[in-house]
């Protein structure tokens, strides 16, 4: 563990609990008396939508609705919503549903602040400056957007999806209701569990960074440290004990409590350790394949942690003790945290290869060549990744190996 360096990044507030989505009028209020909300057409009709809009109305905020949010976030749909509502002059952006919903409304919040282009502000640090406050409600727990300064973009003039990650984009609020989960379908609730579990795994072995004074000006993603490991464990442990159980039987409260939890805590590990190969690797195969994010990540996930094996012995025995282990040798350990990951993600149905989820074999040599490109999470893996290594990881998963 890297005594030498702890960084959080997370929102001014963070209200987690059944109910609290009761609160979101309050919340509102107190940024002004006009909001957007961003949400898709599946939650935009759904009674707890209805309840949402009931409780601005209740605190005297004049709400616009924006519920055309797409699946995996494609660029036309913020411009469109940017565009819209140019002239609404929100005091807040409420962004209610996925992770495609939360992301809408931190890139929504930044044009309304900031305006330009989209790609102005790819990349690292490239908000100039604060944005309208957000208020993050998740219906999902996955990809922990709600605590994290990042959000990522489909650009159809870029072969990979593009992000965007500053500090300024972390959400203001975040509030996390567990019975806003109840309605998740079961293939969501397991690909969104098995993503979260995927950054915590990630961020928890991620490469841990020279601590100097300036590193968390310098990186939006600072790598392993002593706070981000804390989340990163406790996210493994609650994921672990719920993931199977909320997707068996969706109408568990406790599981979809715990799951939600682990997935805010996920988020928090690694907006600020950041991911790495897994995720570097899903770029280019979601484009190709038009898949899920979590879906890619957590299919690779167990052939990324057997690469990692060497650097990341003692991490990977703490992995497996989080995730229920209580006795054996490292080595021993280790090894396990590795099938124990690739059986619960066995038991929620996510593919065992990169061949079925329709990477073509004829292909992988340009996913792994696009893999490299994302130079931030390659540089993020605690075993040095080349060209070689990445095409390692490819073609094992591609095979099953």
């Amino acid at each position: 563990m890297n005594y030498h360096l702890g960084v959080t990044r997370a929102p001014s507030s963070i209200l987690f609990g059944v109910g609290q989505r009761h609160a979101l009028g309050r919340v509102a209020r107190q940024h002004g008396t006009k909001t957007l909300v961003c949400t898709d057409e599946r939650f935009a009709d759904s009674e707890e939508m209805r309840d949402a809009l009931a409780s601005l109305k209740d605190a005297g905020v004049e709400v616009k609705v924006f519920s055309s949010t797409l699946p995996e976030l494609p660029i036309e749909s913020i411009m469109a919503c940017a565009q819209t509502h140019a002239n609404s002059k929100a005091d807040s952006v409420i962004g209610v549903g996925g992770g495609s919903c939360l992301d809408m409304a931190k890139f929504v919040a930044l044009l309304l602040t900031h305006k330009g282009g989209l790609s102005d502000y790819y990349g690292e640090f490239k908000v100039p400056g604060p944005v309208i406050p957000v208020i993050a409600v998740p219906t999902t727990s996955g990809t922990g957007s709600e605590v994290t300064p990042v959000a990522v973009v489909a650009d159809n003039s870029r072969d990979l999806k593009v992000g965007v990650s500053s500090p300024f984009l972390i959400p203001h609020s975040a509030i996390c209701d567990p019975e806003l989960t109840l309605s998740c379908p079961t293939s969501l609730t397991a690909v969104a569990g098995a993503d979260a579990l995927t950054h915590a795994i990630e961020a928890f072995t991620a490469v841990a960074h020279e601590p100097t004074p300036s590193i968390s000006g310098e990186r939006v993603f600072v790598g392993k440290n002593i706070l981000s490991d804390y989340y990163a464990l406790n996210a493994i442990r609650e994921i672990s004990a719920s993931l199977a159980n909320a997707v068996r039987e969706g109408s568990d409260l406790e599981a979809r409590t715990r799951l939600m939890l682990g997935a805010l805590f996920a988020g928090l590990a690694f907006g600020s350790a950041g991911t790495a190969a897994a995720h570097a690797i899903q770029y280019p195969i979601g484009a190709i394949t038009n898949t899920p994010h979590g879906l890619g990540v957590a299919t690779l996930m167990p052939y990324v942690m057997r690469f990692n094996l060497a650097s990341r012995q003692n991490a990977f025995a703490e992995v497996a003790r989080a995730m229920g282990a209580d006795s054996g040798s490292t080595q021993a350990l280790a090894n396990d945290a590795i099938d124990r990951v690739t059986m619960l993600f066995s038991e929620i149905k996510i593919p065992v290869t990169l061949a079925e989820l329709g990477v073509p074999a004829d292909r992988l040599e340009w996913v792994a060549t696009q893999s490299m490109s994302a130079a931030r999470l390659i540089n993020n893996n605690p075993e040095l990744l080349d060209h070689a290594g990445v095409s390692k990881i490819i073609a094992a998963a591609f095979a099953g190996a």
